[in-house]
Order: C-alpha cells, then structure tokens, then sequence
C-alpha cells in the first residue's frame, strides 16, 4: 500500500554542474585565502578603532567636518548632462546583504564615504551616541558593553554598520520593545543633493525627512551621522531556553507566547523578557530563548552556570541552543556582549555550509579564533557563476510579518522552501504621524490582538537563511519560482521583505508591497529626482541595461506627479 505522503511522481534530479563542485570544495579557498585575510583585516580594524577611541572628540569632529566638505565638493563637481546618478564608492562586494549591487556594475558617480567611521561622542547625560555611518556594530559595543551601556538595539553580526541598518533595515532581541534600529534614531545628519547639510528630527522642519530615510537605500541624500538612542545595561544576559515540540503552526503559537502575556499587558517589564528569539529546527521542534539583563553579582551566585559564549573553541550558539530538545529547559548567564554577538562566529548558520566541518570541535580549537570569514570577502571570491547559483538555489530573506501571522508564514516557507533553522524574531512597528514605507495594518489598534498596544503593532522577523532540503537531495528547485510566491504572500498579507536580500519584484509589485507617498514627497521636495538613485531601481535584480541607465537619470522633478505641499498627515 502506497505511503499518502510520498509523491506518485518522483522529484526530478537535476544535473550537476561545475559551479556545484565550485561551491562544495570553496571551503579549500576559504581556509587558505579568506579566513587568513579576513583575521588579517579584523586586526587592522580594531588597531583603527582603538587609534580613534585615542583622539579627543573635538578632533574627531574637526575630522567629521572636513569629510562632510569633501563629500559636498565632490557632490557639487558632479555634472548631470554626462555624469552618471551618484551613490557611494564602496565596492560592491564590501555589502554584507546578499544582492550584487548591480546598479554598480552601470554608469554611476561615486562619492567616497569611507573615512566616516568613527564614533564622535558619547552622551551620556542624554543617553545619545552619535555615530558616523561606516562604524560597526562590533565597534559599538567593544566600546559601550565595558561601560555598562548599549545601543537600544545591537544587531548581531559585527560587521554590520549604522548606515546600512539605518538606511535599509536592523532588528534585534530587544526590538520588541524598541521597534527595528530606525526607531531607536534621534536625528540624522544628511548631506542634500544640493550639497546642504541639514539635520533632521522628529519635532523640526525636517520631520518628514526623517521619517522617509529608513528603509531608502541612501537615495534621498548621504547619510553623514546620526543620533542613537543608548540605555543602560548589565554584565550578563540571563538566558532561558526552552523546548517546544508540535506542528508547524503549534511551533509558531509556542513562540508567540513565549513574549505576549496573555493579559495583553505587553508594556509590563515584569511580564515581558527583555530579549526574545526563536529558532525552529525542522517541521516539529524548535527552542524559543527569552533573556533578561543580569548582574555580574547575580551569575556569580553558587549553582548559576556561566557561558562565555564569545570564546573561539565554543560549540556555535545556534547548536549549543539545539542541546534544549535533548537537555530540557535550562537557564544559563552569557556576558552581554558575548550575547550580542552570538551568531557572529557561525553567521547564524550559514557557516556549516562555508565550512562543512567548521563545527567541529578540532578545528574550533585549532582554527575558530579566525572565524567567521568577511561576508564581503566571500562575495569577492565567489564569481559570477557562483553568485547566479547561490540566487537560484540558496536563500537568505527576512520576512517581516504581522506576529498573528506567524503560524501562517511558517507553514508557507516550510512548504515552499523546506529550509531548517528558521529564525524567528519579534519586532514593533510604531504608528507614526506620516506614513513611512512600511507600517502596521491600518485599524490595528482597534483589533485587540495579542502583543499589539495602542501605539504599535507586533510584528516577527522570519529569517530565511540556508539551502533548502530538495537541492541537497539533488532535486530541482525553482528558487526563484519560490521567491516570487513567497513575495506575492507578503504584499497580499500586508508584510515586507528587507531590501538586502534578492528581490524579484517588478516596479508595480514593489509600490504595492512598500508605501511611496512620503518617499516620494521627499525625493521631490529635496531634489533627490536626478541625483540619486530611485529605491527600486537600485533595489531591482539583475546589470542595468543602458536603456534602464538613461530612464533613471533622464528624470527630472516635472515628472513627479505627486503634491509636495500635501499634508504631513495619514
């Protein structure tokens, strides 16, 4: 008798090719070339921090503002009749997301905005750091964690910097309380495609600005500083793992209460954990972590364990939590700033398929004080080949979802992609007086649902990020047949897709899915029409053609249609 599970037609194999074996002996490259160069530049980049961190904050200043004026020249030399549409210098390769930063590879004018990493003050009387765009979130807390403060939200990876998790999209454990690393922002410091550099806040006369600049690639004007949100913090993070087993959709329901009290009291410390993750490991099982700050007193005290998590030879964290299923729920203090960065070495999870045996416990002994290899330094050595296979049959996206959805999405992508860990994130998305391009459902406050309050919706990070199961049975998979339903489910169910990650989006799909109405306004009222770039257009897959490079810097403000004088109202 035929199993109802198993498929009347067998999956179709598919062909190897070159770029198979590329991939699967790349670790050889990696070990011998990377890691060596990769340890190589983390030294150089801690000896230039630490060479900063010396200076007085006036000559770092002094330093800020003869960048700014060169960035203005620069700007200012540009010619539109023969130069291309301006953006950053930065290599295509030195981005950690996983598009190719194809509007490079066409015409274009670039602007150098790498002397703009330092960090120019800590405020601590108003709990502000204000922070160049190229610093690092690495650097961040090498100098905040030993004073016992933080940015609000610290994304994971080291190598992600201020600009690129202002200007596209940051989340953290803490971002259910604080929304995404946007919201945590007092002020940004822009330089305008007429070479002004304005300041633009919450309360002034460049509110709207403001609130258009999150999520807008850097299209709108160069990002020069910003002011961010510090708090307090503790030694240790005290970290609760917790296994939970069920189907997929009970898996979600376990992870949404894991964080929203069933009182719908969401703002009471007491109640809510002060950091929450969520790992799911195939179709049945999956470990939900919450974490509160901790003294060092507190973890010291008789029979509490401490895990110095940041250690070379430690088994990678998304392992070590895995240990839940078998051990049963345990508790357990990591050092704040090992937390932090705790997917760091293993890039979440993505380093078993850089180094297959990379996990291991020999060569985190002998090799992990090297780990991980530069995401950019990857993408340098990868070609054009290996890039177009990892776009077909490799997935990393971020879904940003309603959290009353979860159950939901993690039926669709484990139908869809097969793809295990799933990684599971809460985060905020604050009603704002204009509308932004993303923002929750409208009415959501009057629906009453779980984790929601009156002032935000609660929303999850579903993050994607692996090769899905059919390509390691040799199988067929259309993964960009995927992409585009996985796209389709998002727009029709009010959720986003973070703007690193490959898009098949055309241009309708993309206004359908993300809000233009401020984003526009504010291209016209700053002039960023025919300077830079439009969001989709540097967002869209694939080499521009000439035709697409002409449309782009042909357009000019008489084109826009929408009213710059309109109310800064929803």
């Amino acid at each position: 008798m035929t199993d109802i599970n198993t498929p009347l037609v067998a999956p179709k194999k598919r062909k190897w090719s070159w770029a198979d074996w590329a991939v699967q002996f790349r670790w050889i490259l990696v070990i011998t070339v990377i890691l060596p160069i990769s340890k190589a530049f983390d030294t150089w980049a801690e000896w230039s921090e630490w060479w900063s961190a010396r200076k007085s904050e006036k000559q770092r200043q002094k330093e800020h503002d003869k960048h700014v004026e060169e960035v203005v020249k620069r700007l200012k030399s540009r010619d539109p009749t023969k130069d291309g549409l301006v953006c950053t210098a930065r290599k295509p390769w030195i981005a950690v997301g996983m598009r190719n930063v194809d509007y490079k590879r066409a015409r274009h004018f670039e602007v150098d905005l790498s002397p703009f990493h330092q960090i120019l003050e800590i405020d601590e009387e108003n709990m502000v750091a204000r922070l160049e765009p190229l610093v690092t979130m690495g650097q961040v807390t090498r100098m905040l964690v030993p004073r016992n403060l933080s940015l609000a939200v610290v994304a994971e990876l080291d190598d992600l910097t201020v600009g690129g998790l202002i200007n596209g999209y940051g989340i953290e454990g803490s971002s259910h309380i604080y929304g995404l690393f946007a919201d945590t922002v007092a002020w940004y410091e822009i330089i305008l495609a007429d070479g002004r550099l304005v300041k633009a806040t919450r309360e002034n006369e460049y509110q709207d600005l403001f609130y258009a600049i999150p999520w807008s690639q850097g299209t709108l004007g160069f990002l020069v500083a910003a002011g961010i949100k510090l708090i307090r913090v503790k030694e240790y993070m005290r970290i609760t793992y917790k296994p939970v087993r069920g189907t997929i959709r009970e898996l979600g329901q376990a992870y949404l209460d894991s964080f929203i009290p069933r009182d719908g009291d969401q703002d009471n410390p007491e109640k809510v954990p002060e950091f929450v993750e969520g790992m799911v490991y195939n179709n049945h099982e999956g470990v939900m972590m919450t974490g509160r700050y901790a003294s060092k007193e507190e973890a010291h005290q008789n029979g509490n364990v401490i895990n110095n998590q940041g250690y070379w030879f430690k088994k990678w964290f998304y392992q070590h939590a895995q240990t839940a299923l078998k051990r049963g729920e345990f508790v357990e203090y990591i050092p704040t700033r090992d937390y932090y960065h705790r997917h760091t070495r293993c890039l979440y999870w993505e380093g078993k398929l850089i180094l297959p045996f990379g996990d291991q416990a020999w060569f985190r002994y002998l090799f992990g004080w090297m780990m991980p290899p530069k995401v950019s330094f990857l993408k340098a050595t990868q070609g054009e080949a290996i890039r177009n296979y990892y776009h077909e049959r490799h997935i990393i996206q971020d879904l940003l979802i309603p959290a009353y959805k979860v159950p939901d999405a993690l039926e669709l992508s484990s139908k869809e992609f097969e793809l295990y860990p799933i990684w599971l994130c809460p985060h905020r998305l604050f009603k704002t007086p204009v509308k932004t391009m993303i923002g929750p459902e409208p009415g959501f406050e009057y629906a009453g649902r779980p984790g929601d309050t009156s002032y935000a919706q609660m929303f999850t990070d579903v993050g994607l990020y692996y090769t899905p199961n059919p390509v390691f049975r040799g199988e067929e998979f259309d993964g960009v047949a995927a992409v585009k339903k996985l796209e389709q489910w998002l727009i029709d169910n009010n959720s986003f897709q973070a703007l690193y990650a490959v898009s098949e989006l055309n241009e309708q799909d993309f206004w359908r899915m993300f809000d233009a109405t401020l984003y526009n306004k504010c291209r016209v009222k700053y002039k960023a029409i025919g300077t830079f770039m439009s969001v989709y257009y540097k967002s869209k897959k694939g080499k521009k053609t000439e035709k697409e490079v002409r449309e782009e810097e042909s357009k000019s403000l008489e084109d826009a249609y929408v009213d710059v004088e309109g109310p800064m109202t929803d």
